[in-house]
């Protein structure tokens, strides 16, 4: 079979754009992004992505060269593209590191800190708990096949094309900062409002009895009731996680709209 250099290219070009965008959200979002799972492998996850949802897109694929200015600049669009939508979903799972991070510091485990090997930075010991538990959760409900849904969604309602997002879109992005404090601070309510009568009542038990040392009892002490707290309000956490999940990826849903 002969082909010419027009059909290379165009074939070159259905798949390179999709696959720029396609490979940005992977080097971005979590889970895929993970200090474990190398570069080569992201490489192949985005390549395996693009070639199932590629066949099933409409024929979108602008004939421009890449090494022109004009294609330079759309893989540019394309990289914003696909790390912002991974950046947004990044967002959901710091929410809960926020939150262990608030509640480690109330139970006085602010110091037992590990590395955390999905970005490779020192968080505390029930920042890491809640970040494992989160994203098995995540992905036993298939929030990782709906990420790649809206994915595959979004080259229909933001086809590939040199204007990219608009200026409106990455304010909505920053935006979704004061979100993630605010969901990790309402993930972690209960065991502020908790931690905080414990420490009062030791606070006005020593007052009471200045002979009892508040730090050899109520050190242990508010330990043991942090994790007892952390498995009472384990569930309300999954529901947190649903309801913060369908945010997030309604935002992301958003972003790509065409008017942003």
């Amino acid at each position: 079979m002969d082909f010419s250099d027009a059909e290379i290219g165009g074939l070159l070009g259905t798949y390179l754009w999709p696959f720029i965008r396609i490979a940005a959200l992977v080097m971005v979002a979590p889970i895929f992004s993970s200090n474990f799972v190398n570069a080569r492998s992201r490489l192949l996850i985005a390549l395996a992505i693009s070639i199932v949802i590629v066949p099933s897109l409409p024929n979108v694929a602008p004939a421009i060269s890449p090494l022109s200015g004009d294609g330079l600049l759309l893989v540019a669009h394309q990289i914003l593209i696909g790390a912002c939508m991974g950046f947004m979903l990044q967002l959901l799972f710091n929410a809960f590191i926020i939150a262990g991070q608030i509640i480690a510091m109330q139970m006085g485990l602010g110091f037992a800190s590990m590395v955390d090997p999905q970005n490779g930075v020192t968080v505390p010991v029930i920042s890491q708990f809640y970040l494992i538990f989160v994203t098995l959760v995540f992905i036993s409900l298939d929030g990782h096949l709906i990420l790649l849904q809206v994915l595959a969604e979004s080259f229909i309602t933001l086809p590939i094309s040199p204007t990219g997002l608009p200026a409106t879109s990455f304010r909505d992005v920053v935006s979704q900062a004061s979100w993630m404090y605010a969901s990790g601070v309402l993930v972690a309510l209960p065991g502020i409002g908790s931690l905080m009568m414990v420490n009062l009542a030791f606070g006005i038990l020593s007052r009471a009895a200045p002979q009892i040392s508040p730090f050899s009892i109520g050190f242990p002490l508010s330990i043991i009731l942090g994790f007892a707290i952390i498995f009472v309000t384990l569930p309300a956490v999954s529901h947190h996680l649903v309801n913060m999940s369908e945010h997030i990826l309604k935002m992301i849903r958003l972003l790509v709209q065409p008017n942003g």
